[in-house]
């Protein structure tokens, strides 16, 4: 039997080699991107704490009047007195010129209930992050992450630099799904007959031939390793077949929903202006002042709401609790807390964090590091040790005939 899971685990490593320890390489470099980011460029994330914070709308004021030609998109506050505000603000390409901007306090001119207000359009993502000083209203960094090295670094590790849904998505794909077979192959192989050589296969000799020393480095390092591993594997899988997430979904007995469910709307008040994002944060300001970080997004027209999404200190990403804000009379239009959903859609918030080791903050992307940069052993002691029975078996045959 264990003939048959070698040649599987052979010829499979062969085949998805390459793409394994690619997506293993450029999994190393993202692990502490926030953290690199950080240390390089310093006077962007971080200025220093006084005792009085400038009015949000102020802020995006103030931004909007250095940035004309932007749409403002949403705002992140960080509990941290120090860290500066993150706006973010849509750069019109050649199709949205004509477009004016939100209004830089968050209100909206009232019209017809359901209709854009003009200077409220906002149907994308931000693709501008400006940081802005709190205190004072300086802006003191810009950042376009599409633009960066660590952005192509994610895209290669993702799509192969090719895109979602192409050929590059799904060589990825297809080779995680080996990498899966790849590891419960490697622990059948690994699991010894006897105590004896479970010692043998727990420790590496360190002072053996060059042989062993490659032997050891792929058998213990890869059981150690396997099981994080075979939990990062399933969480790409998931992430990258729909397959895969609807079975995380079977599995945890819940439905699985298509489709985003429908934000509240305000009550629409003919004449009336929208209250200014201060105004709407007030009723949730003890949530806010207690967050780790919060996001806001202004109503995207005459009954729309805020939107205000708020991350609990120590709480992990993505498990967020999100309240919608009438725009008229700031009261509370509904919720969606993360204890609220469904154990799938929990499961699944989770999916993420864990794969990119960031679930229990910096002790975990450590481990998430150690454990990829370990991973880049295999491909290269694996096809040693196949090399190195290549040529036994060459030098065998050689024998043979001679005789």
């Amino acid at each position: 039997m264990k003939v048959f899971f070698r040649t599987i685990h052979l010829y499979l490593s062969l085949a998805a080699g390459i793409i394994i320890f690619c997506s293993c390489f450029t999994g190393t470099l993202l692990v502490f991107e926030k953290e690199i980011e950080h240390t390089l460029h310093p006077k962007r994330y971080y200025v220093e704490a006084q005792q009085v914070r400038m009015p949000l709308a102020q802020l995006i004021k103030s931004t909007l009047k250095q940035m004309p030609k932007a749409r403002f998109a949403s705002a992140m506050v960080y509990g941290d007195a120090r860290r500066t505000v993150e706006i973010g603000l849509i750069v019109p390409g050649n199709k949205d010129k004509k477009e004016k901007p939100a209004q830089a306090d968050g209100k909206k001119h009232a019209g017809a209930p359901g209709k854009a207000a003009k200077d409220g359009k906002d149907s994308g993502k931000p693709n501008l992050t400006v940081f802005v000083n709190p205190y004072t209203g300086q802006v003191t960094g810009e950042y376009n992450r599409r633009q960066t090295f660590l952005y192509n670094v994610e895209m290669f590790h993702r799509f192969l630099l090719a895109g979602k849904d192409s050929v590059g998505d799904w060589i990825v794909g297809i080779s995680t799904l080996i990498f899966l077979f790849i590891l419960i192959t490697g622990v059948v192989l690994w699991w010894p007959k006897t105590k004896n050589i479970m010692r043998q296969r727990l420790k590496i000799k360190w002072d053996g031939s060059t042989k062993r020393l490659v032997h050891d480095l792929h058998i213990v390092t890869g059981f150690y390793t396997s099981v994080f591993l075979i939990i990062i594997v399933l969480t790409g899988l998931i992430m990258t077949f729909k397959w895969a997430n609807q079975a995380l979904f079977a599995i945890t007995g819940s439905k699985l929903e298509k489709e985003q469910p429908k934000s509240p709307q305000s009550k629409y008040q003919a004449g009336v202006e929208a209250l200014t994002v201060d105004a709407a944060l007030q009723n949730v300001a003890a949530k806010t002042q207690s967050a780790e970080y919060y996001t806001v997004r202004i109503p995207k027209d005459s009954t729309g709401t805020y939107s205000v999404n708020i991350l609990a200190q120590g709480a992990i990403e993505n498990t967020g609790d999100t309240y919608y804000i009438d725009q008229y009379s700031g009261s509370l239009a509904g919720s969606q807390t993360f204890a609220s959903k469904n154990l799938g859609q929990r499961v699944r918030a989770l999916v993420k964090p864990v794969h990119t080791g960031s679930v229990y903050g910096l002790p975990t992307r450590i481990i998430s590091f150690i454990i990829c940069l370990l991973s880049l052993i295999f491909p290269v002691t694996g096809i040693m040790m196949w090399l190195n029975r290549t040529k036994k078996k060459s030098k065998q045959v050689s024998k043979l005939a001679l005789v």
